[in-house]
């Protein structure tokens, strides 16, 4: 069972939650915790929301306003998703290593682009290109090196 689908009607939400049904119409219109509707228009609330639900009235019974607890449980939210985003980015990462093994070298052009050269390939050198080659990343606080100069060969 998937912690976001809408299974349970109000009454049985408010009851899991420790509500009155009314309380759970009340945060639909304020936008507190929207649940999900049937087709007929019907609230149907998840696990998910149970527990919202549930954080909420904590929250409330030691003083937060409604306006805050919506903003935390916004703010709740974005973490989850930008969570969700790491990973996905993290994953691309290291297909993309795996991918391309060995040391990368860039080549940049007097207009300033950048183009990756792939290792062990040679590129004719001229006065419009510099090679750089990376170092390794510095420590939190402290200066990164500067890259090497121009490749000379």
């Amino acid at each position: 069972m998937d912690a976001d689908s809408p299974l349970f009607a109000i009454a049985v939400a408010a009851e899991l939650a420790g509500m009155h049904p009314q309380t759970l119409r009340q945060y639909d219109r304020i936008g507190l915790v929207v649940p999900g509707r049937t087709r007929g228009g019907s609230r149907r609330y998840s696990m998910r929301d149970i527990e919202q639900l549930r954080e909420v009235a904590q929250l409330s019974s030691e003083g937060m306003s409604l306006p805050a607890i919506a903003r935390l449980l916004d703010l709740e939210d974005e973490v989850r998703m930008l969570r969700r985003r790491v990973t996905d980015l993290e994953g691309a990462l290291r297909a993309e290593r795996e991918n391309r093994p060995g040391v990368r070298v860039f080549a940049a052009g007097v207009t300033g682009s950048i183009v990756t050269v792939p290792s062990g390939r040679r590129i004719r050198r001229s006065t419009e290109i510099v090679l750089w080659q990376p170092r390794a990343v510095a420590a939190e606080g402290e200066e990164p090196d500067a890259p090497d100069g121009p490749d000379r060969g």
